[in-house]
């Protein structure tokens, strides 16, 4: 087996909840797409990360069943571990800061995988819902406090691949963020923390904790 690190990324306050992430910092040892994405399958995270290049910040993202030119938890994840200025993504370069326990990254949102923003009328709706068929991206949200930009969310990727709920997902919430431009304090799944703030020239910065899981 391929060495790789755990991460949790968009952990709540405590430190606890977030998505859990596989990264394979050596990359260059399974260079093939078909066995990447094999080992992506046989690891079972939401997504799993391949280190390219570690001083320019290269990567390559694979869920269980494809690849992905971008995608927000496995960018905040990698900045964080490899404390890197950018990374290189397929869609494009992808900025990263370090904020105390906060990780940054700055992308734009036609980077990010078409996700189907459904609103509710309450967070209770969306707390009370239940796992959607497959066939479509349903990022479900609901203001918890609009004037303070609170949002409660939950995430259904809705392939089929054994991942019903996306516990937190940063893609979805840059697109959110791009839809309201405005920033906006997300509470996602069980309870994961993603912060957002849109920027200039349709840039938009996603940050979250992080933890080494192993």
């Amino acid at each position: 087996m391929t060495d790789y690190d755990v991460l949790r990324v968009f952990c709540g306050p405590s430190g606890g909840y977030g998505n859990e992430l596989g990264v394979v910092r050596e990359g260059s040892l399974m260079p093939g797409r078909d066995d990447r994405q094999a080992l992506a399958a046989k690891l079972g995270f939401s997504e799993t990360v391949f280190v390219d290049d570690p001083e320019r910040g290269v990567i390559d993202i694979y869920t269980p069943t494809s690849r992905l030119p971008f995608a927000g938890h496995p960018c905040v994840g990698t900045a964080w571990l490899l404390d890197v200025p950018e990374l290189v993504t397929p869609a494009g370069e992808v900025g990263t800061r370090l904020d105390g326990e906060f990780t940054w990254i700055e992308a734009r949102a036609e980077w990010a995988p078409p996700r189907t923003l459904r609103q509710y009328a309450s967070a209770a709706e969306v707390d009370a819902l239940d796992v959607p068929p497959p066939g479509e991206w349903v990022y479900a949200w609901a203001w918890e406090d609009e004037a303070a930009g609170r949002v409660r969310a939950r995430g259904f990727p809705g392939r089929g691949d054994g991942i019903d709920e996306d516990e937190a997902t940063g893609a979805a919430a840059l697109l959110l963020t791009d839809r309201l431009g405005r920033a906006l304090n997300i509470t996602q799944g069980r309870g994961s923390q993603l912060l957002t703030a849109p920027q200039p020239h349709g840039w938009v910065e996603v940050g979250g904790r992080v933890v080494l899981e192993r």
